[in-house]
């Protein structure tokens, strides 16, 4: 799954990369971005594929049209399985007609062992920002309108799998421009997009276990942490 993600970038480098014209203020550099909260997501604008698009903060958890208070059923829907997607009735209509990026820097994840959880932090080994691919709802009125995103998820590679067993979908640059067509809705054509990145596209290292916590949203979130004395050794490779 994708639970907590950062997005510190600049915007001109994410614009530069991503193609995009802003709606509204750039967000501010974040280290621990949770449910509910606002996120930055690119959707198409244009009519030209590739061409138009549109960066704009959307709530991070999708908001069904039907559903009237804005909640669902067992919590906010921030996460949707690359592998059902195109047919589940919460997300079907989204993946043919509304999907976007979701911009990132890097990514959590938590190893369970017994009580103890520890968190990792996984980012491009390049450094440099990458795209979830998302999906996309508005509420309609009556009430105020409400722009609200899910990630796309998938199983974990052998980079992240000693961690957990999914990880959010990465788009390569390549992908976006199909991804964000909005003449594509068959998902025979999309659905080859929606596959876990190669291993050696990630590096990670375990991090504070302040990021448990929505109250830090600073750099000391992504310091790096020891592994406990009984952890396998390089079990998750670490970057310095």
């Amino acid at each position: 799954m994708c639970g907590r993600f950062t997005l510190t970038t600049a915007i001109d480098e994410l614009q530069t990369r991503f193609g995009f014209v802003m709606d509204g203020p750039p967000p501010p550099p974040r280290y621990n971005i949770a449910p509910t909260q606002p996120v930055l997501a690119v959707r198409p604008g244009g009519a030209a594929p590739g061409r138009g698009r549109r960066g704009a903060m959307l709530r991070w958890g999708l908001i069904l049209p039907w559903a009237g208070d804005g909640r669902s059923r067992g919590g906010p829907l921030i996460n949707a399985a690359a592998e059902t997607a195109a047919v589940k009735p919460a997300f079907r209509a989204a993946f043919r007609r509304r999907r976007c990026l979701v911009l990132a820097d890097g990514f959590y994840e938590w190893r369970r062992r017994g009580p103890q959880r520890t968190p990792f932090y996984f980012r491009r080994a390049s450094g440099e920002p990458m795209a979830f691919a998302g999906l996309w709802e508005s509420r309609p009125p009556p009430g105020e309108a409400t722009l609200s995103c899910a990630i796309l998820t998938t199983a974990a590679n052998p980079r992240l799998a000693p961690v957990h067993h999914r990880m959010p979908v990465i788009l390569p640059p390549d992908a976006a421009d199909l991804w964000l067509d909005p003449e594509v809705e068959s998902p025979d054509i999309l659905e080859p997009l929606l596959m876990p990145a190669p291993p050696e596209y990630l590096e990670s290292r375990p991090v504070s276990p302040l990021v448990n916590s929505v109250r830090h949203d600073g750099p000391e979130c992504i310091a790096a942490a020891r592994l406990s004395p009984d952890a396998p050794p390089r079990e998750v490779p670490l970057f310095s």
